[in-house]
């Protein structure tokens, strides 16, 4: 939903995609396989550390810890994300890094869910928010004039990246009425500079694109999309273990559409069902980590799970991923970003707060945004470290902590 961290896997990157597709060999090489087996490593160290202390400490991190929402003590807003024609309730939200076509560096991208008239999985619009609160539209998405299938139409959700070139990549679940007896698989929609549709993604394993995020070296990017609608709509309120992490491989070279390289489920069986206030609950937020490992906000389990070595596994991990945190001040986290820091920051659909947690599993004191149950969703670190943005579902704003 946000810019992932950079640093190793952006180089990584760049090697992997000098195979065909964007697929690395299936002989073993040593230098995967010892990046593997030290995340593997970790994860595990991880859990023994937390089974270790949790008698001791388990709900807080470590004394020599210093989260980087600490320091921030302020809630201001920006201003409303309801551009002309009424659109509500803003999900997926990214910081514009480059300045090409209609966007401008440092300014904020916002995709709204739902149409005037509140219903969800209806929303058809991508808003742009200057740091002062100045809103302008980036795209108006017609689904009669869509130049690929995307099943049900138009519904923009939380999934919101900028790749190289200033293309935009945005999800869709769409509904007929708001309701998710009515929700279709959907697709990504790529938009150029100018706020332009050029293609769509569809097809499996897309389906229900619910959040994403996005690393990019040079041309070539890989997308982590989180996935709601595998058996969800048929299985009601009943949660079902559907969820699935997709990775996408894109070469988007200066001035082309970005061209679809490879696709390839990387993490299955996460919770998933319907819900007759947020329409579907399952894996949301997304976040890459600096070593490759990816979190994944599964909402439904009340969790962060990780998934290591998300830019070059070949088989996906089952069970909903590794269990990094669960529980504690997380009360149904649903937007997710990595901090500068390495930590991973969620925000909390029950009660509004924003928690940090480190990659070992433990917590800091949340912070309070007073957005309220139901106020938060998508979240991402403010350029120069200077706060986090994150949408107000509450009252239709962009607001900054810091």
């Amino acid at each position: 939903m946000s810019s992932p961290a950079r640093g190793p896997a952006t180089a990584a990157l760049a090697s992997a995609r000098v195979h065909p597709r964007g697929v690395r060999p299936s002989r073993i090489d040593p230098e995967r396989a010892r990046r593997w087996l030290g995340t593997r490593a970790r994860l595990l160290a991880t859990l023994a550390a937390l089974c270790a202390c949790a008698a001791v400490a388990p709900a807080g991190a470590l004394a020599f810890d210093h989260p980087f929402i600490g320091s921030f003590t302020s809630v201001s807003s920006i201003g409303t994300t309801v551009p002309a024609n009424g659109d509500e309730n803003p999900y997926g939200i990214v910081d514009v890094p480059d300045s090409v076509g209609s966007l401008v560096r440092g300014d904020i991208l916002i995709s709204n869910f739902n149409n005037s008239k509140n219903l969800q999985g209806t929303g058809s619009t991508n808003v742009q928010l200057t740091p002062t609160g100045s809103l302008s539209l980036f795209a108006h998405i017609n689904p009669a004039t869509l130049p690929g299938p995307c099943p049900g139409g138009v519904g923009l959700t939380t999934a919101l990246a900028i790749l190289p070139g200033g293309f935009v990549v945005v999800g869709s679940l769409p509904t007929t009425n708001g309701m998710a007896a009515t929700a279709q698989a959907g697709c990504l929609i790529v938009l150029n500079s100018t706020g332009h549709v050029v293609k769509t993604i569809s097809g499996p394993p897309i389906n229900g694109p619910w959040d994403m995020t996005a690393v990019s070296h040079g041309p070539f990017s890989a997308l982590f999309v989180t996935n709601v609608l595998n058996g969800t709509v048929a299985s009601g309120e009943k949660p079902i273990d559907g969820g699935t992490v997709v990775r996408i491989g894109l070469s988007s070279f200066w001035g082309h559409t970005p061209a679809v390289t490879s696709e390839r489920v990387i993490a299955d069986g996460f919770p998933e069902r319907t819900d007759p206030a947020a329409l579907v609950v399952g894996p949301t937020g997304v976040g890459l980590d600096f070593d490759g490992t990816l979190y994944v906000a599964d909402t439904q389990g009340n969790r962060i799970a990780a998934v290591p070595d998300a830019l070059f596994r070949q088989t996906p991990v089952g069970g909903g991923g590794i269990t990094v945190a669960k529980g504690g001040f997380l009360n149904n986290p649903l937007g997710l970003t990595i901090a500068p820091n390495g930590d991973i920051l969620a925000a909390n659909a029950n009660d509004g707060n924003i928690v940090e947690t480190t990659p070992f599993g433990a917590e800091f004191q949340p912070f309070e945004t007073e957005a309220g149950g139901g106020g938060l969703f998508g979240l991402t670190v403010a350029p120069n470290l200077a706060g986090v943005y994150f949408v107000n579902d509450s009252n239709n704003e962009l607001d900054l902590l810091h």
